[in-house]
Order: structure tokens, then C-alpha cells, then sequence
């Protein structure tokens, strides 16, 4: 049985939307930016950026170095695009990744949304802790990488937002010990 992750983070980025639709889709310049990704590179030699194209993508070692080959989707430039993986990455059947960019006054807003299917269900919590970290990762870099003072502002709010996870599952851990104690 297999069990549904779904991530979407939304930030603002002091840039235009087809720089960043470049920066975000484009894997050459993705993997000079982005700490997520050792390696990204069309499979056809001279490959570009369109709908049905192949990448091959490597994570870095902190997403367990996994490999795997994505096909581009949903291509329009400057609004979105994204990629599914062609097979099984690591313990997901199904991964997938999605950018959107809307102009805006001061810039553009930004939403990156993953999806993925875990083939087990215990690994759900875990990979999508991970999967978590990656969005707020990776958005955070695109950020740094066209307006530093903008990224620091992120980087800030993700950390209180991580502490706040962190404190809602002790709570939730502390309140679950309690009723375990009043049913017996």
C-alpha cells in the first residue's frame, strides 16, 4: 500500500520570472545553485529544456545519493514546469516536482511543490521530513542566488518554523504518553 507525500512552499524572490524559470528548470545552471544536487545533465547529448526531454538527476549525499531520471512536463515559459521520475527513486514509487512563477510588484512569487508515493508505509514520516527539508533548501539557494538579503529573511522564518514543528511533536508525543497512561 502505497502512501502519498505532498509538499508546496511559496516564497517571494526579488527577480524576474524568466530568470528564475531558467535558474530553477534549466539543469546546468541548476546544479551550480542548488546544494540538493550533485548532478543534473540531459540524457541526449545537446538535449534542451522541453516538454518530454530527459534529465538525469544525482541528489547529494544527504538525500542518500540517489540517482534517477526525470522527464520534463508542463513546460511554459516564464509561468511553470516541472519533471516526474521515469521509475522508482530510493523508496518512493513516483517522485515529482513542480515550479510556478507569478510576477508580482518588488518580484516574483515562487511555489515549488514535490509529490511522491513511498512504497512503505513506515518510511512515510522520515522521507518526507526529508523531502520538507529539500523544498525549504532549495528554495532558500534560488533565493540566495538572485537576492541575498531576501534569503536571510527565509532562512530565519524556516528556522522558527522547524522549532515549531519540533515543539508540536513533543507536545503531540507527550499528549499521546498521557492517554496511554489513562487507559491502563
Amino acid at each position: 500500500m502505497s502512501e502519498s507525500i505532498s509538499i508546496k512552499q511559496t516564497i517571494v524572490v526579488r527577480s524576474r520570472p524568466d530568470v528564475l524559470y531558467r535558474l530553477a528548470l534549466e539543469p546546468r545552471r541548476r546544479v551550480k545553485w542548488d546544494p540538493n544536487l550533485t548532478r543534473a545533465e540531459y540524457e541526449a547529448e545537446g538535449g534542451r529544456l522541453a516538454n518530454n526531454a530527459l534529465v538525469r538527476f544525482k541528489f547529494s549525499r544527504k538525500l542518500l545519493g540517489l540517482s534517477f531520471t526525470a522527464k520534463y512536463g508542463q513546460l511554459q515559459a516564464p509561468q511553470r514546469g516541472g519533471w516526474e521520475s521515469v521509475r522508482n527513486v530510493g523508496p518512493l514509487e513516483k517522485l515529482t516536482q513542480g515550479w510556478q512563477f507569478k510576477p508580482m510588484p518588488g518580484g516574483t512569487e515562487v511555489t515549488l511543490s514535490i509529490n511522491g508515493r513511498v512504497r512503505y508505509k513506515w518510511i512515510r514520516m522520515p522521507v518526507e521530513r526529508v523531502l520538507n527539508n529539500m523544498v525549504i533548501t532549495t528554495l532558500v539557494e534560488l533565493q540566495r542566488t538572485v537576492d541575498a538579503q531576501g534569503a536571510q529573511l527565509m532562512e530565519d522564518m524556516g528556522r522558527e518554523m522547524a522549532e515549531k514543528q519540533k515543539a508540536e511533536a513533543k507536545a503531540a508525543k507527550e499528549a499521546a504518553k498521557a492517554n496511554k497512561g489513562k487507559k491502563k
